[in-house]
Order: structure tokens, then sequence, then C-alpha cells
């Protein structure tokens, strides 16, 4: 019963994610420089979907070694994945909303694009990243197996890239203050990467 509540829970964060992300695209500022749509499928929207569906129905795996556990099949491990999952989304949405107007789901430069450095950007240079990260790898605890850890991979391979084009467009604008801003924060993980 306990498992099938997170599970539940789990399903919840998602969607709630799915739907503030949705709710907050409203009114966001109009681009001045986009990255390629086919760069964009390629690099960041097909990694994201072969994510997904690591991470969904593990019957579609068969025997395969992708099924096979990192973690012991346990309500406590599911409980940490579901804590950890939360914590990410959370962190990731308060960098989201923090970033207002200039955010977007693509690589771009907005008209009056603003850097912003307050709250989680304090602490790392692309914390919905860092919140998603976090998510992703609460999703592989709850799941358990190894495909889980692939779909962390596939996903932290594609913000890695995303992030290095991102930076350059943001060193580009910004100069020297960006500049600064990359050698006092991390990109990913406070003090670390």
């Amino acid at each position: 019963m306990l498992e099938r509540i997170l599970g539940i829970a789990h399903h919840a964060t998602w969607l709630f994610f799915v739907g503030y992300w949705i709710w907050s695209a409203r009114g966001i500022k109009a681009p001045v420089r986009t990255q390629s749509p086919w760069l964009r499928l390629i690099a960041y929207w097909l990694p994201l979907a072969l994510a997904v569906v690591l991470l969904g129905p593990g019957g579609w795996f068969g025997d395969s070694v992708l099924q096979e556990r990192f973690v012991p099949k346990h309500v406590a491990v599911k409980a940490i994945g579901l804590a950890l999952t939360v914590a990410g989304i959370a962190f990731a949405c308060r960098a989201r909303h923090l970033l207002g107007r200039n955010w977007s789901s693509e690589v771009q430069i907005k008209q009056d694009h603003q850097l912003i450095q307050a709250g989680p950007y304090r602490w790392v240079r692309h914390p919905i990243y860092t919140g998603l990260l976090l998510a992703f790898f609460g999703t592989a605890l709850k799941v358990g197996d190894w495909r889980g850890l692939l779909a962390v991979a596939i996903v932290a391979a594609s913000f890695w890239f995303k992030l290095r084009q991102e930076e350059r467009w943001l060193l580009e604008r910004f100069g020297a203050p960006y500049a600064d801003y990359m050698r006092r924060t991390r990109a990913l993980l406070p003090g670390v990467l």
C-alpha cells in the first residue's frame, strides 16, 4: 500500500512539474537569437524523450541488463527517490520562477535579457538543470534498475551540451559580468562542477 502511494506521489510530482512549466511559459520575452530547431530536436528533445521511455514500464525491456537492479527493491529506497525528485523539482521550479520572462525551453537570448544571480543562481549557474538532474536521479532510484541510471546519464549529457551553448551566448551577450559570474559560481554543483 505504501509503495503504491509513493508511486502515485512520484507521478503527481512530475505532472505538477509539466503543468507548472506549461503555465509559466506565458508571457516570456521575445527572442533575439534562437538555436536551430534541428539542433534543439536532436540534442535536447530526443534525449529527453529517450530518458522518459527508459523510465517507463519495466516490461518494455524484457530480461535485458537494463532490468537488473542497482539498488535493493525496498520501500525506503522508493521514499528516498521520491524525496530527491520532489526536492529537484522544487529547486528547478524556484529557479524557473526567478528567471521570469527571461526563461526559454531552448537556447535563446531575449530582448532586454537580464542576468539573474539571485536565489539558486547564486549557488549554481544552471539551477534548473541541477534540479532536473536531481529529480531524474530520484526517479532512477524509484525505478531501481540500470535503465534509470542510463536515463540520468542521457539527460546529463544533453544538459551539458545545452549548457555549453548557453554559456557561449551569455558570454557574448553580457561579457565581463558573465565571465565574473562563471569564475565565482559553478555550473551545476556548488564548489564541484
